[in-house]
Order: C-alpha cells, then sequence, then structure tokens
C-alpha cells in the first residue's frame, strides 16, 4: 500500500471510530445550518479534526481541502476530506454515511479512501493499482443495457434552480431501469458504482468533497465518470455521470435532453 493510501486509511479508520462512539448520544449534539437544507454537527467538525492530524504529522506541508474548515496550505499534493458524507441520515439514525479522502497531486486525484464504519468496509485506490474494498478487488457492473440496471441518484435539494431539469430527467430514467436508488450519501454511491452494487449513478451539484475519492474508485474499478456533456469537467461543477464504460452511452443519453445551459 502506498505511504499516502495507508496515511488517508489510518485517518479515516480514526474518524470512523470517533462516529460510531457519537451514536451513543447523537440527541445532544449541537447542530448547526450552514445553508438551505444543509447542516453540520458537533460530529462532522471533531471528524475532520482527528483526519487533518493524522495528516500534518505525516505530511506537514500538505494542503488540505476540508468540508467544514475550508481550505488551508498551498502545495502540489492536495487532501480532500468529508469527514461525514451523509450527516442528515447520521442524525435521523438511517444507517448509510463515511468518511471520505482523497489525495490530489498536481491536479489529478491519485489516492482515494471511503469508509462506511457501520459495516467496517473500506473502499481504496491508487491510479493504476485498482479498486478494492476489504483487500478484495473491485470491478463495475457488467451491465450493457438500462434495462434491469440498479441506478443510483441524489436530489439536488440545495439547488432549487435545478429541481424541474432534475425531475424531467428522473422521469425519462425511471421507466427505462429496474429501479432507482436515493441513499443520501454521494460518496458511498460512486462506492457502491465500483462495487458493482449498482449498475450506474448521477447526480446534480456535488461538492469536490462529495466525490473526489469516488471518482478514483470508480475509474480504477474499469468505469467511466464524466459530466453531463460527456467530458471530464467534473471538479468545481459538481454534475456526475458514473457507471461501465457501455451502459454509461445509455445513462448519458437518457440524461442529456434535459441538461439546460446551467448544467453544462
Amino acid at each position: 500500500m502506498h505511504p499516502m493510501l495507508n496515511i488517508a486509511v489510518r485517518a479515516a479508520r480514526q474518524a470512523g471510530s470517533l462516529i460510531l462512539r457519537s451514536l451513543q448520544h447523537v440527541e445532544h449534539l449541537e447542530i448547526t445550518t450552514k445553508g438551505r437544507n444543509d447542516y453540520v454537527s458537533d460530529v462532522d467538525r471533531l471528524a475532520e479534526q482527528e483526519i487533518i492530524s493524522v495528516i500534518k504529522k505525516a505530511y506537514p506541508e500538505h494542503a488540505i481541502v476540508a468540508e467544514e474548515s475550508g481550505d488551508s496550505g498551498a502545495n502540489d499534493t492536495v487532501w480532500i476530506i468529508d469527514p461525514l458524507d451523509g450527516t442528515k441520515n447520521f442524525l435521523h439514525g438511517f444507517p448509510h454515511y463515511c468518511v471520505s479522502i482523497a489525495v490530489r497531486i498536481k491536479g489529478r486525484v491519485e489516492h482515494a479512501v471511503i469508509f462506511d464504519p457501520l459495516r467496517d468496509e473500506l473502499f481504496t485506490a491508487t491510479r493504476g493499482a485498482g479498486a478494492q474494498l476489504n483487500d478484495r478487488r473491485l470491478r463495475v457492473s457488467k451491465r450493457k443495457e438500462l434495462d434491469h440496471a440498479l441506478i443510483a441518484t441524489g436530489f439536488p435539494f440545495k439547488y432549487p434552480q435545478h429541481h424541474e431539469a432534475y425531475l424531467a430527467m428522473f422521469a425519462n430514467v425511471l421507466p427505462k431501469v429496474a429501479d432507482i436508488r436515493r441513499t443520501g450519501s454521494a460518496a458511498l454511491d460512486l462506492a457502491y458504482v465500483a462495487a458493482g452494487r449498482v449498475d450506474g449513478y448521477w447526480e446534480i451539484g456535488l461538492e469536490d468533497w462529495d466525490l473526489a475519492a469516488g471518482l478514483l474508485l470508480v475509474e480504477e474499478a474499469g468505469g467511466t465518470v464524466t459530466d453531463f456533456t460527456g467530458r471530464d469537467q467534473i471538479f468545481g461543477k459538481g454534475n456526475v455521470i458514473a457507471s461501465g464504460l457501455v451502459l454509461h452511452k445509455h445513462l448519458h443519453a437518457a440524461i442529456h435532453p434535459f441538461v439546460n445551459d446551467s448544467l453544462k
């Protein structure tokens, strides 16, 4: 295991342990509203501090992009952190959330960890070395058609200006597939694409920390990840389609007619 990936795993596991301990007193947590339908708890902040502490001990010169504390440092190597992806799930006792950590070097994600502490599932990837779940090699689904496909998605609840376009996409995709899942954790959705648990995934308006680790997992598991125009302009916009190579063109074709100028 690459030394940076090893540090990311250590940090994710320590944050995961903190999250699990916090389950005993969720009702006493301090919760702050960051924006429309966007919340942060004490656990998010403490888990993020735990991750940053582990990283800084090993690589004090590296830069950090973290959901709760923002950007820090200037370096070619940037650690992109979501300490608790699925905060609303966590706060409601809905058992689906994770820790997500990615390492971007000179603009390209090279290492990724997504850790589900409830299931003790550790998804890891290093560019060129494949993707793993608890040391078992991952491959995306081989499904080639939307028929019988299980697709994951996320509602753009923070962006009402995109509701109409998204609902049109949803209405077009739904009758073409076996079913659609909305779990509330973009990072885990992408990890599940990499693991072949869902055949494809799309979402509007994600942040870099939501998707950085998951993108590398899907790519290293043999999948394809693009924006809504079929390009790789994902970071900074957050519009994503992920699936196996052949299925991707069909999922893209079902979504693309409803991609307006603001989503391109």
